[in-house]
């Protein structure tokens, strides 16, 4: 994986926490009665809504992002950036399987969105895993001259 690439995923990840958390935080009611927004509203179908949850998802989400961030400053740092793919696969694999149990309750258009979301986000999430490639290290190489002013 390039460091440009790793950049992009903890860049999303970032995103997409501080959107999900910051909203479910400081607004959980309309958080969760229109989330994700964009006309769409998943989560009142899975059951009544809870305060303390919906604020608690939102700190949790903006955890995420904040680790995102500090990976993303750190992004040749393997094992910050791997520990950050961890955390998030951690979550995401078993928010995909609560959703992939219960995508009945959608109508077509957002079972798609349900499965491709949730699915890219642990796709990311696996690839923070893999380590930089040699060749998309940028690593710099030093000429030397010897004493007759030759590279070598």
């Amino acid at each position: 994986m390039s460091v440009n690439l790793r950049r992009v995923i903890l860049a999303v990840l970032a995103l997409a926490g501080a959107y999900t958390g910051l909203w479910a935080y400081f607004a959980p009611r309309h958080w969760f009665g229109h989330f994700p927004g964009f006309g769409l509203s998943w989560l009142p179908q899975l059951g009544p809504y809870n305060e303390h949850l919906s604020k608690d998802a939102g700190a949790m989400f903006t955890a995420l992002a904040v680790l995102s961030l500090i990976a993303l400053r750190s992004v040749r740092n393997d094992t910050i950036v791997r520990v950050t793919g961890l955390v998030w696969l951690t979550f995401n694999i078993p928010h995909l399987i609560y959703h992939m149990q219960h995508l009945h309750m959608y109508n077509t258009l957002d079972k798609a969105l349900n499965v491709v979301t949730l699915g890219l986000l642990a796709v990311a999430s696996v690839a923070l895993l893999l380590p930089v490639t040699s060749g998309s290290s940028h690593a710099i190489t030093l000429k030397v001259r010897d004493r007759h002013g030759k590279v070598g």
